[in-house]
C-alpha cells in the first residue's frame, strides 16, 4: 500500500515528500497511522550526518497514532488502539538491560538497519531512527509502541515519544533535582521547555532559561521560568547574579554546543550538577583544565533519552498531564502538514523555538 513520507535521499539532501510502499506488517510488526509526530531536532542531527543512520531513509521518531493491523505473536496492541512510537526499544538481555540503565540498551536501535518499505520505484528505505514517523503510516517492531495512557489526546501524546520523556528525565532521572534548588535551562527546543516544566514540577525555588534568541522568553515563563538570560559571554556572571552569587544548583543543557555547554558548566555552583542532554557534533570540543575540576567540585554527566525508561515513565507523565502540571500543548509553536517539514528544518536552523508538530 503506498503512502506519504518525507524520505531523505542522502545525507545533506533536502528532505523529499514522495510516496512510498509499505509492506503488511510480518511476525512481530505493527502497522500504525500516524495521527501526529514532532519534528525534533535529532532529526536535523540525521539529515546532516551528525548522527549516523543508513539511507535512504524516512525520518521521524517522536510520533502517536493509531494501530490498523498487527503482525502474527503481537499481543500487547490491537487495531484501532492509540499507541505512542518508542524508538529506542530496549532488548532486556544486553549489559546495560541487564543493570537496568534501558536508554543505554547496546541494541535499542539495531532496526534503524532494516528495510521497512521501498520508494514506488523500488529502491530500498531505512527506517530512520527506528519508527519512521513522518510518514501517514509506517510499520515497526512491537517492541516499538506503547499504549498511549488515558486522558491524553493522541495527536499531543506524540510528544510524549521523545522531547518530554527527555527533558523530564533529564531533571527527575539525571539531575534528580529537589525541591528548593536553584536550576538553569540552556536550549528553549521542545526539549528545552520540557525540562522547564520538570523543574518547576520538582519544586526548584528559582528557574532560570537561557537562550540565544530573545523572542523566546515568553514561552519560557510560561514553561516555569522564573527568569530569562539571552545567551552571551556574560550568561554565568548574570546567572551567579540571579543566585546570591553561588550559581544554580543544577545545569541542564539541551543545545548540543560545546559553548552552552561549558557556560552550562560555568553557570552552576561548586559542587553542583550539570547535565548534558543536546546533541553535538564531534566538532564541538569542550575543554576544562585540571585544577578547575578539583576546585569546582561539580558533576558533569550525559543523559541519553531523559535516562528513562518509557513503559514506566509514560504513566507518570500521564498523571502529571491530567492534573494539570505538565502542558504538552505549551511546547508546540506550530501545527503543520506533512509537505511543511523542510520549512520546520529551516526554522530549526534559525533558532526558533517549541516544536513543530505535523498533524496527519
Amino acid at each position: 500500500m503506498a503512502v506519504r513520507a518525507a524520505v531523505l535521499p542522502a545525507i545533506g539532501s533536502p528532505l523529499e515528500i514522495t510516496g512510498i510502499d509499505l509492506p503488511d506488517p510480518g511476525p512481530g510488526q505493527v502497522r500504525v497511522r500516524l495521527a501526529a509526530a514532532g519534528v525534533c531536532h535529532s532529526d536535523l542531527s540525521l539529515s546532516d550526518g551528525t548522527m549516523r543512520v543508513p539511507v535512504p531513509a524516512v525520518l521521524g521518531h517522536e510520533g502517536a497514532g493509531t494501530v490498523v493491523a498487527v503482525g502474527e505473536g503481537v499481543g500487547h496492541v490491537s487495531p484501532g488502539d492509540g499507541v505512542v512510537l518508542n524508538w529506542a526499544p530496549s532488548c532486556g538481555a544486553c549489559h546495560a538491560c541487564s543493570l537496568g540503565e534501558v536508554w543505554l540498551c547496546a541494541n535499542a536501535l539495531s532496526g534503524a538497519a532494516d528495510v521497512y518499505a521501498r520508494t514506488t520505484e523500488g529502491t530500498d528505505l531505512h527506517p530512520g531512527l527506528n519508527v519512521a514517523a513522518f510518514a501517514e503510516e509506517t510499520v515497526v517492531s512491537a517492541s516499538c509502541v506503547l499504549p498511549v495512557p488515558d486522558g491524553v489526546p493522541l495527536a499531543d501524546a506524540a510528544l510524549l515519544g521523545c522531547a518530554v520523556l527527555t527533558g523530564y528525565g533529564a531533571v527527575h532521572h539525571s539531575a534528580r533535582v529537589r525541591a528548593g534548588e536553584t536550576v538553569a535551562v540552556f536550549g528553549v527546543g521542545g526539549v528545552g521547555l520540557s525540562a522547564l516544566q520538570a523543574a518547576r514540577i520538582a519544586g526548584a525555588s528559582k528557574i532560570v532559561a537561557v537562550d540565544v534568541s530573545a523572542e523566546k522568553e515568553e514561552l519560557a515563563r510560561a514553561a516555569g521560568a522564573t527568569d530569562y538570560v539571552v545567551a552571551s559571554d556574560t550568561t554565568a556572571r548574570e546567572i551567579r547574579g540571579l543566585t546570591g552569587k553561588q550559581g544554580v544548583d543544577v545545569a541542564v543543557e539541551c543545545a548540543g554546543r560545546a559553548v552552552s555547554i561549558r557556560g552550562a558548566w560555568d553557570s552552576t555552583r561548586r559542587g553542583g550538577r550539570t547535565t548534558v542532554v543536546g546533541i553535538g557534533g564531534k566538532d564541538q570540543q569542550v575543554t576544562f583544565n585540571a585544577l578547575e575540576i578539583f576546585h569546582w567540585g561539580r558533576t558533569l554527566s550525559g543523559c541519553v533519552y531523559g535516562n528513562s525508561d518509557p513503559a514506566q515513565d509514560l504513566p507518570v507523565l500521564a498523571e502529571h498531564i491530567r492534573a494539570g502540571r505538565l502542558d504538552l500543548s505549551a511546547l508546540v509553536t506550530e501545527r503543520i502538514s506533512l509537505d511543511g517539514i523542510p520549512a520546520a528544518f529551516e526554522n530549526m536552523l534559525a533558532g526558533k523555538g517549541g516544536r513543530a508538530l505535523i498533524v496527519f
